[in-house]
């Protein structure tokens, strides 16, 4: 897809390019806009927003006959912490004996007065010991992949005629492997608002849009504990005070984001605070123009295989 059409303000099809070269305009009633973190109609609008606290990079690369756990937790995936407290290790395994392993730190620390990325992924395994011995037995297999400036959100999922679904509408943190749940979870509630909003031949912003809010507040709910993390709250301390909310903590973290029983555990868990902690501010409470100016979701491929 090249671009969206447009009928004044609302959207009415997409200029496409087909493999031989040629362009083409394809009529649409609504436009569903997947283009991933390029966010064509996000950048196309400026409606992106840098969330103000979770300024991460990530560098990662796969591995071949690295350590795999047996039994029940084979397919598991763990999160290392660095030695230094930096930073983390996502380890995944994944499909023909192949293993994700990356690392994930703020990205000033990550891509500031450091080498290549070979290099800084190399440093960032030796202050990981669990890491640096699960890999001693693969071979890698790819060159390294990089990404930095990924976690914002749109400030609207819907115009007339139009629908951001995925990362084309935001993406927030890997910790806790949320992307594709909200991903998938983004695109149903499109899905039912523009069934709606067909059957009713109302495709305006509002109707479409109906389940923003919505997504929002599941969004905020799994942030929120990707703040809490990055800040140092022990969770180990929260289920040993609190022992009857280990399955809420639990519910939450397996994808249980869109109901409101799960809040019972923000007042507990902001009892444990430190004095003087407030609870992490809002994704949209914002980022200071000096520092918004200079952010760019970026993504290095490396050349030769990827998996």
């Amino acid at each position: 897809m090249l671009d969206v059409l447009f009928d004044g303000q609302r959207a009415v099809g997409v200029r496409v390019q087909m493999e031989d070269g040629s362009r083409h305009d394809v009529q649409a009633k609504v436009v569903v806009d997947a283009s991933g973190q390029s966010g064509l109609l996000q950048s196309k609008f400026k409606l992106r927003v840098w969330d103000p606290l979770l300024n991460k990079g990530a560098i990662w690369t796969y591995w071949k006959g690295a350590y795999r756990d047996t039994g029940r937790d084979e397919g598991a995936t763990l999160v290392l912490q660095t030695a230094n407290g930096q930073g983390w290790f996502w380890y995944i395994p994944l499909h023909d004996d192949v293993i994700s392993v990356g690392v994930v730190a703020p990205f000033d620390y990550l891509f500031k007065g450091r080498g290549s990325h070979e290099q800084t992924y190399i440093e960032e395994v030796d202050r990981c010991p669990a890491v640096k011995q699960r890999v001693a037995p693969g071979q890698r297999v790819t060159g390294y992949f990089a990404t930095k400036d990924y976690s914002y959100r749109a400030t609207q999922v819907a115009g007339d005629g139009w629908v951001l679904v995925g990362d084309a509408f935001g993406f927030l943190d890997p910790l806790y492997s949320s992307g594709v749940l909200l991903a998938l979870r983004s695109g149903e509630m499109a899905a039912d608002a523009i069934a709606d909003g067909l059957r009713s031949s109302d495709l305006s912003a509002g109707r479409l849009g109906s389940w923003g809010p919505a997504l929002n507040q599941g969004i905020d709910r799994m942030r929120r504990l990707v703040c809490e993390y990055y800040r140092g709250f022990s969770f180990g301390r929260f289920v040993r005070t609190y022992p009857h909310l280990k399955g809420t903590v639990t519910d939450l973290l397996i994808g249980d984001l869109f109901t409101d029983r799960v809040d019972s555990v923000w007042g507990p868990m902001e009892s444990l605070y430190a004095e003087g902690n407030e609870p992490p501010t809002r994704w949209d409470s914002g980022t200071p123009p000096e520092i918004a100016d200079n952010k760019l979701n970026e993504l290095y491929l490396p050349d030769g295989p990827r998996p």
